[in-house]
């Protein structure tokens, strides 16, 4: 073969695997081609049929926590989630939002907002809050929002109460942060 000849095979070599390499990364999950599946989710946490993910977001913050009486137990202390406070993300890394509380509430960029009823959580892992399934209330102003039916946390990294930091009677009051990054997917009726 020539040196040309090669080159052009080289080339188009080089461009069959850059459109590969492209077909791949648009499977991805997250990105868009494929979406999200709940498969190996525990059931209790699973979205029923009729729903169809709207959008994905990855909250990054953190998670208020302070000392308080154990509820019905006299002279007890225990942390206590008071909310969060973290940025929603889209798949891309951009801000398109933000989650608060309390009441736990998620915002969109664009203004629009809901609030929501937990129905069922289960264990993602010990050092990690809990998978989360909430039916959302109806939203309050018109965008991202709106129509959202339910919102499942998912994919957790940390946020579970501080075990370095000491809950006791002289510490009550005290508050503390802890970091957390979970994966919200908001669902609306299909």
């Amino acid at each position: 073969m020539h040196s040309s000849t090669l080159n052009r095979c080289a080339a188009l070599g080089g461009v069959l695997s850059a459109s590969v390499l492209l077909a791949a990364c648009g499977a991805m999950p997250g990105s868009g081609a494929m979406g999200f599946s709940q498969a190996s989710l525990p059931a209790s946490i699973q979205v029923p049929a009729g729903n169809r993910v709207a959008m994905e977001t990855v909250g990054k913050g953190e998670i208020l926590y302070e000392c308080r009486d154990k509820a019905g137990m006299p002279g007890q202390v225990e942390w206590t989630f008071v909310g969060p406070e973290a940025r929603l993300m889209d798949r891309g890394g951009k801000q398109v939002g933000r989650y608060y509380g309390p009441p736990a509430t998620w915002e969109s960029s664009d203004g629009s907002k809901l609030t929501a009823t937990q129905l069922a959580v289960a264990p993602s892992g010990p050092t990690s809050l809990p998978y989360q399934l909430v039916k959302a209330n109806p939203a309050m102003g018109s965008g991202a929002m709106s129509g959202v039916t339910y919102i499942q946390r998912v994919a957790l990294q940390g946020g579970v109460a501080p075990s370095g930091a000491p809950c006791t009677m002289a510490t009550k009051g005290q508050r503390v942060t802890v970091p957390y990054q979970a994966d919200y997917i908001f669902w609306k009726a299909s």
